[in-house]
């Protein structure tokens, strides 16, 4: 993991086998992250789409549809307002009835009312002209545990293949879990002591109990709860053995990650490291070149096949093409295969770089036998493995088509590598003299007709002016 902090925002970068697999831009000013716990104020109901809008302070309200909501949101609502007018005075729930779950076929106004305050969590960061999309059902996600509030369940991680091990942690978690916490246990718990699994729902809980203060003592909207910071959080959800360096070009920085993994996993301090060669971080572990070449509109793989990648506000497609590999292989088939394995690959690797979320569509060459259309698929599953956004691959259609949904949580990565003309600065087009002319004269009549201005002067191109004396402006004021 290489680190490069500087103008207000930190740049995080994972490596794997020196290629760049992973790169996150974190701005340290940005006040909407995904896992953020907000109180905010429920501004309006819209029935038709069974959905709500909350103010927690972003420019546009938040979304909340109703399946968001959770079946615990009368126990939820309870609760704030229990804390809100001092029935409550702490954040533990031992002594707390939970309410009876709501109708998962009901509709928001019958739960939800205008103006009342909510406990929300961040589900998904602002995108484009779209406000934060929201949940009740409030989690928060520790090194071992994630702690949610409101329920008894016991979850173990379906990645925990051991029969004999998730039963061992569900029984210890159920020794330790707080009256009225549910508890979910995460991957990197599997073989861990009970004091290790102890001390990260200690800190969840206490986390929780901070939340509980802040929102007594604030207005919405307001932040009760944030997230850990972004480097922290990839350390928390990534550190692994396989981890064997952890680089950053910030000396805070640097004592920070060391604070964290105190916490979470002291044997891995010593694999942070301080950068302090003059030149950049970035530079220096070849990681600006690759992002050059890969963030771009085509990617060249080693071969010479290359992918096309297309963003559209709907999905994003992306074609493959074997270039100047056509003749390698025997045969058409035996070249499709080979080119479109090797683009399976770079496709995972893209999705994760470039974070790109929602509806992908690719097209791979196409393939004539049914035993290689099912080998990519299943190639392709192997690559998407490490992906650790939520995606579904769906098979080869029989045009080479490949679907696949990947959950978007935040905005795509996107990074321009093409630079923009000096002269036309990147439009490409000139506008027409003659709508100058138009756009100018409206200008004028409304400060000279609507605000009664009584004189104007305008200084403009020859070109313009040539434009002006033929076509005679109707205007009620004097032009200079």
């Amino acid at each position: 993991m290489i680190i490069r902090t500087g103008d207000g925002e930190v740049n995080i970068a994972l490596l794997e086998n020196k290629g760049l697999v992973e790169y996150h831009n974190e701005k340290l000013d940005k006040g909407f992250n995904v896992g953020d716990i907000f109180l905010g104020r429920i501004k309006r109901l819209v029935p038709g789409l069974n959905a709500a809008f909350v103010d927690v302070g972003y420019e546009k309200d938040a979304f909340l549809h109703y399946h968001d909501l959770g079946p615990k949101a009368s126990s939820l609502q309870k609760y704030i307002s229990e804390g809100i007018t001092g029935k409550r005075n702490s954040g533990l729930l031992n002594d707390f009835e939970i309410e009876p779950d709501i109708d998962k076929n009901g509709k928001i106004d019958q739960v939800l009312k205008p103006n009342r305050y909510m406990l929300v969590q961040i589900a998904k960061e602002p995108i484009s002209t779209k406000g934060p999309r929201l949940t009740c059902e409030i989690s928060i996600a520790g090194r071992y545990l994630v702690l949610v509030p409101f329920s008894d369940r016991i979850s173990v991680s379906q990645k925990i293949k051991s029969r004999e091990e998730r039963e061992r942690l569900r029984r210890l978690i159920s020794s330790i879990r707080p009256k009225n916490f549910g508890v979910i246990v995460r991957t990197v718990a599997e073989n861990k002591r009970v004091a290790e699994l102890d001390g990260d729902l200690r800190n969840l809980v206490d986390r929780w109990k901070q939340s509980f203060d802040n929102f007594t003592t604030n207005k919405p909207p307001s932040k009760v709860l944030g997230e850990i910071d972004r480097t922290n959080a990839i350390l928390r959800d990534l550190l692994s053995p396989s981890f064997n360096q952890i680089v950053t070009d910030s000396k805070e920085l640097d004592q920070d990650i060391i604070s964290y993994l105190k916490t979470i996993s002291p044997e891995s301090e010593k694999i942070v490291k301080l950068h302090k060669g003059k030149n950049d971080i970035m530079e220096h572990y070849g990681i600006e070149k690759q992002i050059k070449s890969l963030f771009g509109k085509h990617v060249t793989m080693k071969s010479g096949a290359y992918l096309v990648i297309e963003h559209t506000e709907a999905m994003h497609v992306i074609d493959v093409n074997s270039g100047n590999t056509a003749k390698q292989e025997s045969n058409q088939e035996a070249n499709a295969i080979r080119v479109n394995l090797e683009a399976a690959e770079e496709i995972a690797r893209q999705l994760r770089l470039r974070d790109m979320g929602g509806l992908v569509v690719i097209d791979f060459i196409d393939l004539r036998q049914n035993d290689n259309r099912k080998l990519l698929q299943t190639k392709l599953r192997d690559f998407m493995s490490a992906d650790r956004a939520k995606h579904q691959v769906l098979p080869v259609s029989r045009f080479g088509l490949v679907e696949i949904t990947r959950q978007r949580v935040r905005p795509e990565m996107a990074i321009k590598t093409a630079e923009v003309c000096p002269t036309c600065k990147g439009t490409g087009e000139v506008q027409a003299a003659i709508t100058i002319i138009d756009e100018i004269e409206n200008n004028m009549r409304a400060l000279m007709e609507e605000q009664k201005v009584p004189t104007l002067t305008i200084a403009s191109p020859s070109f313009c002016y040539s434009l002006f004396a033929k076509k005679p402006l109707r205007l009620s004021a004097q032009v200079v």
